[in-house]
């Protein structure tokens, strides 16, 4: 027997279960051993009756002899939409024993973000970022079981776990290194499908598998020996192994039943056994309960359809009979083996609460109830919780089991659930809700409302649902004023998302023109132009550049739809090259005293995170980089302590990442991006965040002169035609052909980079920093074609004038130089030192130094040069410069 097995009847699931509890031992073992030990998961699958259930409850026995603290939960097939459910048995006892202020202590900054999941915080008023707080319960169980050494965690059925579990079950699965804690899970394969059999199979990934069996024959007969007697012959026990199959839940079923009816165990009467085997599952369960008579039977229902709390008062309530009858119902339901007291040691339960004694049975009992009847019940059963106070989001589970039947009142309830779904980051929940809110259905007066909700639930989700479901809201009576105005905003978010620029485009044009002119069509004309702003694939024109000034020209900045004209034509005058202090005046009317105005910041609803991203990417091409880098650590700290953890988070970081990436400091820049690729991996590939740091990761680690890792990153993140819709900053098509000369596919980059012309021409994107590809392009052909070299740096150089930061000049002075030879080549070199000196980009600085150092064959430039790229973390740059020192002749 294996240690901490139990002996006789007791252990019945554990029969042949010797290798799995040497695995639970083991791990229990090395995380009590040690506090900085590393944490473990074990997953243990099979069919139901296996002894899933009876290994986690064997585990929390020799994890407590250990001294372990175990938390455990349980998945329920009834309770499977109910969000947070099974997470929040597992810590919400734990959190509800601190005083309020020792738990916001130990959860800090997540407290507010993951609190309101756990139902231990009341919810802001903003809609929660699923993500965001995925990544709060992951913060907070880290930092509990830092507090709780040694701990250990059991999630039993976890195919029956709601989604919101289920992904922060897998987020932590891959977050145990460095963490001391023990988790264990079970599940049956095959029952889960879709997001959640994801979320299992990322879980299983990181775990120890171990399939359980059914029982062989020798185990069968042992354990029918260990609980009718010795006498028990070997027909008989082999013909129970036969009836059940060796599931250990059946046997011992049936072994009961034997006892029960005093059945000899011989056999002469082995035949008996498959009548009885019946009469323990299914039908023959149902049979047994009828048995039991009608009061039995109505209490048996109401507690499945409750499926969690089954307290003896709100079943008598639901089953609507006395307290006594209620009481005399549960003793007999216990004496049938049917429910059982709750075992407040591995579920989250109050005093007296019952649960039924195996989840087939409950499942059982719940599919026995008429169909008319258990909807019925479910009506009723919304009614009894929403009197006793739990609200609209727990009592949803039930309304979403009624027939439809033009009720108004449970469309505001289900109204009222998707907001209390959304507050806490359970957008699934919500949508669950509108949907069968639209099935009703509503009246005429809210149809439209219901329909612009479920699209804003849907809008982080699946945007081609959301599109449907907006789209339809507008073509329909009842939204007007400001919220149809959001509406139509969120519409083209949507279409954005959804790679439908152009329709995008055009729904917020069409909409403008319903609109006198004022405020409300100024709002939607900043919109449209912010559209066409970012369509990489738009052919820019001169009219619509002078349209947007014409517009910005009369803009004071006096309210946030001027502000958001002032931002989108100061990012257009800037993308096309115009005068770069222009630029920043008609920028910096868009602040208010220098910050971002009320309702403009950056987790405010309203405008979104494209137009402040314009603002920043404005200012860090104009030599303006302290604003720029302000604001990227404002929007990174806002969406950090919003609990946003998606793509706004990976958007974020990518940006700060840009702007290490534009100051010079390429070690820091790495840093970030890699973080945003990471989250953006989370988001999804193919959108342009993920684009964003794809090509900002990559230009940052040309820069480092780590050419084979840029290349690597470029092949496993898909960084290559065809290219996104949106702009991307840098130029993607730029920075591509960069990587191709780099690594030596010369003809490649070339291509790429004459690509990278036409589609900045189309554009009117002249602006020789933001879309760099005519300086790569002149270095690549100045020997195979030196006359275009030539004219190409000559342009550069003029554009560069036009637009005149010292960013911009000094890089064109480099590119002349690189094309010149002698004294010319000097002079040119030693301008463009003089130039980038000034400016705030001290990468350039580093490689225009270390190219004036060799031009003009310069000790004290080039030891100048390598200090500032070491500083930098230019690794290519220092490499060059000390080969020049150390194997150049003639230096002086």
């Amino acid at each position: 027997m294996t240690q901490g097995r139990p002996d006789g009847a007791a252990s019945a699931s554990l029969w042949e279960r010797d290798e799995e509890l040497d695995a639970v031992v083991r791990a229990v073992d090395v995380l009590c051993t040690d506090r900085s030990s590393s944490g473990s998961l074990l997953l243990f699958q099979g069919d139901a009756g296996l002894g899933k259930t009876a290994l986690l409850a064997q585990t929390r026995r020799i994890a407590e002899r250990h001294g372990a603290t175990v938390w455990s939960a349980r998945g329920a097939e009834t309770l499977r939409s109910v969000p947070f459910n099974v997470v929040r048995q597992l810590l919400q006892p734990a959190l509800m024993a601190l005083m309020p202020e020792e738990a916001r202590e130990y959860l800090g900054d997540w407290y507010d973000i993951a609190g309101p999941a756990l139902g231990i915080a009341d919810p802001g008023n903003r809609q929660a970022d699923p993500q965001g707080v995925c990544d709060g319960l992951v913060a907070a169980v880290r930092r509990l079981a830092r507090r709780q050494w040694p701990l250990v965690l059991l999630v039993d059925d976890a195919h029956w776990a709601d989604q919101e579990t289920l992904r922060w079950l897998a987020a932590f699965a891959e977050r145990l290194d460095d963490l001391p804690v023990l988790v264990v899970v079970t599940r049956r394969p095959g029952e889960a499908g879709g997001e959640d059999a994801r979320h299992l199979d990322t879980v299983a990934a990181a775990a120890g598998v171990s399939t359980l069996d059914a029982l062989t024959p020798a185990a069968t007969a042992g354990l029918t020996r260990a609980t009718l007697g010795p006498h028990a012959d070997a027909p008989f026990c082999r013909e129970v192994w036969a009836v059940t199959g060796g599931n250990p839940y059946e046997t011992v079923e049936l072994i009961a039943k034997v006892q029960d009816s005093e059945l000899e165990p011989v056999e002469a009467r082995a035949g008996e056994l498959r009548a009885l085997n019946r009469s323990a599952r299914g039908g023959g369960l149902v049979t047994r309960l009828e048995g039991l008579g009608i009061d039995a039977t109505r209490f048996a229902w109401a507690a499945a359809i409750l499926g969690t709390g089954i307290s003896v008062d709100l079943v008598a309530r639901l089953a609507t009979m006395g307290r006594d009858e209620a009481e005399r119902c549960a003793e007999l339901l216990r004496g049938a083996r049917i429910l059982t007291e709750a075992d407040p040691a591995t579920t989250r339960s109050g005093p007296g609460e019952l649960e039924f004694v195996h989840p087939l049975i409950a499942t059982a009992v719940y599919n026995s109830i008429p169909d008319a009847l258990r909807t019925a019940m479910h009506g009723i059963a919304a009614q009894v919780v929403t009197d006793c106070g739990f609200g609209a989001a727990a009592a949803s589970r039930h309304l979403l089991q009624v027939h439809p039947d033009d009720d108004e009142e449970l469309v505001g309830q289900l109204r009222q659930a998707a907001r209390e779904h959304l507050a806490v980051g359970a957008p699934d929940a919500a949508r669950r809700c509108l949907e069968r809110a639209l099935l009703e259905p509503p009246t005429p007066a809210v149809h439209a409302r219901v329909l612009y909700e479920l699209g804003c639930a849907t809008l982080l989700t699946a945007p081609a649902t959301t599109i449907e479901h907006l789209g339809k809201a507008l073509s329909m009576p009842g939204l007007d004023g400001d919220t149809r105005v959001d509406a139509v905003w969120r519409l083209s978010q949507a279409l954005l998302h959804n790679d439908q620029l152009e329709e995008a485009v055009r729904t917020v044009e069409a909409e403008a023109a319903r609109h006198e002119p004022g405020p409300t069509r100024m709002r939607l004309q900043a919109v449209q132009y912010m559209w066409e702003g970012i369509h990489a694939g738009e052919t820019g024109s001169p009219d619509r550049s002078e349209r947007l000034a014409e517009l910005a020209r009369h803009c004071t900045g006096r309210d946030n739809s001027e502000r958001a004209l002032l931002i989108l034509r100061g990012f257009d005058a800037m993308a096309r090259g115009e005068n770069a202090e222009a630029v920043v005046e008609v920028s910096d009317r868009a602040l208010v005293n220098g910050r971002l105005a009320p309702g403009l910041g950056w987790t405010d609803p309203e405008w979104g995170i494209e137009l402040l991203l314009m603002l920043a990417g404005t200012y860090a091409y104009s030599d303006r980089l302290d604003r720029a880098e302000a604001l990227y650590t404002e929007a990174l700290r806002a969406y950090e302590s919003a609990g946003w953890s998606g793509g706004h988070l990976a958007l974020a970081h990518a940006y700060v990442g840009l702007g290490h990436r534009r100051r010079g400091r390429l070690r820091e820049a790495e840093t970030a991006l890699r973080e945003s690729l990471r989250l953006a991996e989370r988001v999804g590939r193919g959108l342009p965040l993920y684009w964003t740091a794809t090509c900002n990761l990559v230009d940052t680690l040309l820069a480092r002169g780590h050419v084979e890792e840029a290349w690597a990153v470029a092949e496993q993140y898909g960084f290559a035609p065809p290219y996104p819709s949106t702009i991307v900053i840098p130029d993607p098509r730029s920075v591509r052909g960069r990587l191709l000369l780099a690594v030596g596919r010369t003809k490649e980059g070339v291509n790429e980079l004459e690509a990278a012309e036409k589609a900045a021409a189309a554009r009117g994107h002249h602006n020789p920093v933001m879309v760099p590809w005519a300086v790569d392009l002149a270095r690549a052909l100045a020997t195979e074609d030196p006359a275009r070299a030539a004219q190409l740096a000559s342009e550069v150089r003029r554009r560069a004038g036009r637009f005149g930061t010292d960013t911009a000049i000094g890089e064109a002075l480099r590119c002349a130089a690189a094309l010149e030879t002698g004294r010319r080549a000097v002079r040119l070199a030693a301008r463009a030192v003089a130039y980038l000196e000034a400016s705030p980009c001290q990468y350039e600085h580093a490689a225009a130094r270390v190219e004036f150092g060799i031009a003009a064959r310069s000790v004290a430039e080039l030891n100048r040069g390598l200090a500032l790229a070491r500083s930098c973390g230019a690794d290519g740059l220092v490499a060059q410069a000390r080969d020049v020192l150390e194997t150049g002749s003639g230096l002086r």
